[in-house]
């Protein structure tokens, strides 16, 4: 399933994507599309983060509603599915981040790809170093998360701003000292990020988490890709583009630490819980290494895509 969150007049909603439409799924419990929750009256408006506290039922009422559907739009039934509310066309809604406002702060990796990091070194004048022997972790604030089509603001408090396109994983499940092993287990579905950074800011502070913090540096989405759909996370390719022009382009299976290792030493010590993100690190291209003049300004496009997992394309906007 492509689950997503959309809003229409004015509120936010959670969904899924069926043939091109939107599925309203709240709206398809209420009309009893789904076993377990048919002739019940739901206790609460779900929303992504409590669907996923449903655990695997939550995910598979959103399933069978979603083949429910299916089946009524090839049995002629797509007017009254219209007509009330349950499925909508893409145009008519605004799809925002699968998780809008995510728990906790978003766990990210850096200097997760080798030749990204040998760029780095090199514009900075470096000589070449080993790679990483443990994951480096940073995290960014819950406040920086915006949807695949929202504008990135260029705040006044940088001078030197850039993108990073990378693949993000959800939990689905608790958990703490998970073995790499079972670490596939644990993970609900996968999304695109741009992890916006502030460079300038990023070397200012021996932290990184002011950083990439600032309002609208997590672009996120457009959907939350289930596990089910994604043969091989480890295999895919993804890009980003500034005004068209190809930037990063690399594969997943490039990554230093795999998403297994990832999340066994994550959970080392520290219980992970269903809405967690994770996002997994950038490759090479970023515009710092291209010198000023391949830092983002007002005006840009950015896409990020990845493979089966959807394109997010943000305008760069100056802060008012």
């Amino acid at each position: 399933m492509k689950l997503l969150t959309f809003k229409r007049n004015g509120d936010l909603k959670l969904g899924c994507l069926v043939e091109g439409d939107i599925l309203d799924l709240n709206r398809a419990f209420e009309k009893h599309l789904g076993d377990a929750f048919a002739g019940i009256e739901i206790p609460f408006h779900l929303d992504m983060l409590s669907l996923l506290d449903l655990g695997k039922t939550g995910l598979e009422e959103a399933k069978r509603a979603s083949k429910q559907v299916e089946t009524l739009r090839k049995e002629g039934g797509a007017k009254e599915l219209y007509n009330e509310g349950v499925l909508l066309k893409d145009g008519d809604v605004k799809i925002v981040a699968p998780i809008p406002r995510p728990r906790k702060n978003i766990m990210c990796l850096g200097l997760n790809y080798s030749e990204h990091i040998q760029e780095g070194r090199k514009a900075r004048g470096e000589p070449q170093a080993p790679l990483p022997v443990d994951p480096i972790f940073f995290t960014k604030a819950p406040t920086s998360v915006i949807g695949p089509s929202d504008d990135i603001l260029y705040p006044r408090a940088t001078t030197r701003l850039d993108y990073e396109v990378e693949l993000a994983f959800v939990l689905g499940k608790k958990g703490k000292y998970i073995a790499r092993d079972k670490a596939y287990e644990y993970i609900v579905g996968y999304t695109v990020f741009n992890d916006v950074t502030a460079r300038d800011l990023q070397r200012k502070h021996s932290q990184w988490f002011r950083g990439k913090s600032l309002d609208t540096f997590a672009p996120m989405g457009p959907y939350l890709v289930t596990s089910d759909e994604v043969a091989d996370p480890m295999d895919l390719e993804l890009e980003l583009k500034v005004n068209g022009e190809s930037r990063q382009k690399a594969n997943t299976g490039d990554m230093i630490f795999k998403i297994p290792e990832i999340v066994e030493v994550l959970s080392s010590g520290m219980t992970l819980e269903q809405g967690d993100i994770v996002a997994t690190g950038t490759p090479s291209g970023v515009g710092s290494a291209r010198g000023p003049e391949g830092l983002l300004k007002p005006g840009d496009l950015v896409e990020a895509w990845i493979e089966g997992i959807g394109k997010l394309r943000n305008k760069v906007v100056a802060e008012q």
